[in-house]
């Protein structure tokens, strides 16, 4: 073999490389564990109500918030301490809630995160301690118990005449600050079905997944149910070893599917276009009035040694701006996301000009795409 037939054939070799890798790339696929979850495999959320001590007299005032004082006199009368009779004027004390979440399969002893959150007007909770905490579920159960000193990362300084606050001072975290007391009985070896939830629920990303899951394991097992739901029947070779299936399951690459949305949010004009939105052919024209009116203040002084008086007047003057710029565009039909920015861009439409000509191309019927408003 010739050496310039050997440099076709690696020239063919690299770009037919290239081309596979294009290809592949181009897909876009993601894991199903990214996509969706295995119901049963859940967080619970945890609530408590404690104490927090130690504050530097930023706490709440006992005297205004009567749910602070009595906390603490039933947690001193819990200690053999009785101080019902006297008059207490403590503010290093704070009234919190403790939240958390208890994850899957949270074994007794292991330790999780909690929040601590004021709940009456303390001022700050830096340097503050939680006293032992119970956190219970939903269902009334405890099943972890918190405490220990709070991480807050905003502060508050004050002066006479100025404040400064960086941050949230009244809430904060405890790392590692509740141990796990009680368990959420749940066996996977009990198991005959598996369902999976997908988050962003899709007909076509539903029966995607099910296909994934029937090609891996070489049987028709998995079903697409609904748009969030595929159900997978166990097989008999993995009955006793399920962990090892939903491994495998998890790990399958699958390509998402999407409708063509736009997602307005109205309070900070932040928009939001899916890449499949598409438009039919129209015409877009946008300008804008502009109406200025500034006040001219005008002087006018007595001549040197009479007796005049200084006259002080105004002058109006008012510009209008129709922004003769502003010329008709035509958007051609099923131009994509990038075109549709470009020409919206090329009028120089601000994010609250956009919102309202999206909205207005969406009634148009031109639109080919959901509108969202949040």
């Amino acid at each position: 073999m010739t050496r310039g037939k050997v440099k076709n054939i690696c020239l063919w070799a690299a770009f037919g490389a290239l081309l596979f890798f294009s290809a592949h790339t181009a897909q876009a696929t993601s894991r199903i564990k990214d996509i969706a979850d295995f119901e049963g495999v859940r967080e619970n959320q945890l609530v408590g109500y404690g104490l927090v001590v130690g504050l530097n007299g930023t706490g709440d005032n006992i005297k205004s918030v009567a749910f602070t004082k009595e906390s603490l006199l039933s947690m001193l009368d819990r200690v053999g301490i009785n101080s019902r009779d006297g008059q207490l004027k403590s503010k290093n004390v704070a009234a919190v809630i403790v939240t958390g979440n208890l994850p899957a399969f949270g074994r007794e002893g292991s330790r999780i995160d909690v929040m601590v959150s004021a709940l009456g007007d303390a001022k700050s909770l830096q340097g503050g301690t939680l006293i032992a905490t119970p956190l219970v579920g939903a269902d009334g159960e405890v099943y972890a118990v918190a405490q220990g000193p709070i991480a807050v990362g905003g502060y508050s300084a004050a002066g006479n005449n100025q404040t400064v606050t960086k941050g949230v001072p009244t809430s904060g975290r405890i790392a590692n600050g509740a141990i796990i007391e009680n368990e959420v009985d749940f066996s996977l070896d009990s198991l005959q079905t598996i369902q999976l939830a997908l988050r962003n629920p899709d007909f076509t990303t539903s029966k995607r997944v099910a296909a994934a899951v029937n090609a891996l394991l070489g049987e028709d097992i998995a079903k697409s149910l609904d748009p969030s739901t595929v159900n997978i029947q166990i097989p008999e070779r993995y009955r006793n070893n399920i962990v090892d299936l939903m491994t495998k399951i998890e790990q399958l690459p699958v390509q998402p599917d999407q409708s063509a949305k736009v997602v307005i949010d109205e309070n900070s004009g932040i928009v939001v276009i899916g890449k499949d939105v598409k438009i039919n052919k129209l015409a877009i024209a946008q300008g804008n009035l502009t109406i200025k009116i500034a006040e001219i203040p005008l002087i006018s002084q007595p001549l040197p040694f009479t007796d005049g008086t200084t006259v002080v007047d105004t002058a109006t003057e008012i510009l209008v701006d129709e922004d003769t710029e502003s010329r008709l565009s035509v958007l051609n039909t099923g131009v994509n996301l990038q075109e549709l920015v470009n020409g919206l861009n090329a009028l120089g439409v601000s994010p609250r000009d956009l919102i309202s000509i999206l909205q207005a191309v969406k009634a148009s019927g031109a639109l080919q795409a959901d509108i969202e408003v949040i």
